[in-house]
């Protein structure tokens, strides 16, 4: 083979390399390009924190049973509650610092007895309203790191302060305020949707 074939053969072995790697180099570009583009198609972290709503289906929730979903960065509790919670509940009246949630938070569709659009679901942020502690659902009657007088409800381990089965703060404990009520609205029987009122189609 003449000098002249070899380095024909050497600038043949180099183009191709030269090809391949441009093309290698290329296709990593438009993968670089593309990332910015999808990522301009998926929510924004200030769309995030704003919280679309959000749909529980309750079908496999039994009575006594409380389920917790995330809303807005904000835990919320889901309470199925029983014939006998709701009954006690106008018993603890005189018990309760606002039992009428008058300088409570809730929609005006909550302002009731039962602090809810359907008696037997409480739907309730579950942050307390004295330093924005967890409480612990305590629905027994007499829960021992409550006390024997219990009748069910929410506690906070952190200052004492106590809630009653529709999120109502008892008296002479640290919480101010009832338990914030967030706006839902009912689908169907078993399918709520927090974050939005009764009557809007949109985020509340």
């Amino acid at each position: 083979m003449s000098a002249t074939d070899k380095n024909t053969g050497v600038d043949l072995k180099r183009r191709k390399i030269l090809t391949g790697a441009t093309g290698v180099v290329g296709a990593a570009g438009a993968t670089f390009l593309a990332v910015p583009f999808v990522s301009s198609w998926q929510p924004s972290e200030k769309a995030k924190a704003a919280g679309a709503p959000v749909d529980i289906d309750l079908q496999a929730l039994q009575p006594g049973q409380m389920l917790t979903v995330s809303w807005r960065g904000k835990p919320v509790w889901v309470v199925r509650r029983t014939p006998e919670m709701l009954d006690k509940l106008a018993s603890l009246d005189g018990q309760l610092r606002d039992p009428a949630s008058q300088e409570s938070i809730q929609p005006g569709y909550c302002q009731n007895a039962t602090r809810a659009v359907n008696p037997e679901y409480l739907v309730v942020v579950g942050i307390c309203t004295h330093l924005g502690c967890a409480p612990l659902y305590r629905p027994a009657i007499g829960s021992p790191d409550v006390g024997a007088d219990w009748q069910g409800g929410f506690f906070c381990p952190c200052h004492g302060s106590r809630f009653d089965l529709a999120g109502r703060v008892f008296q002479s404990v640290p919480a101010p305020t009832n338990l914030e009520i967030p706006p839902h609205r009912f689908i169907n029987d078993h399918l709520v949707r927090i974050g939005e009122d009764p009557q809007q189609e949109g985020v509340a």
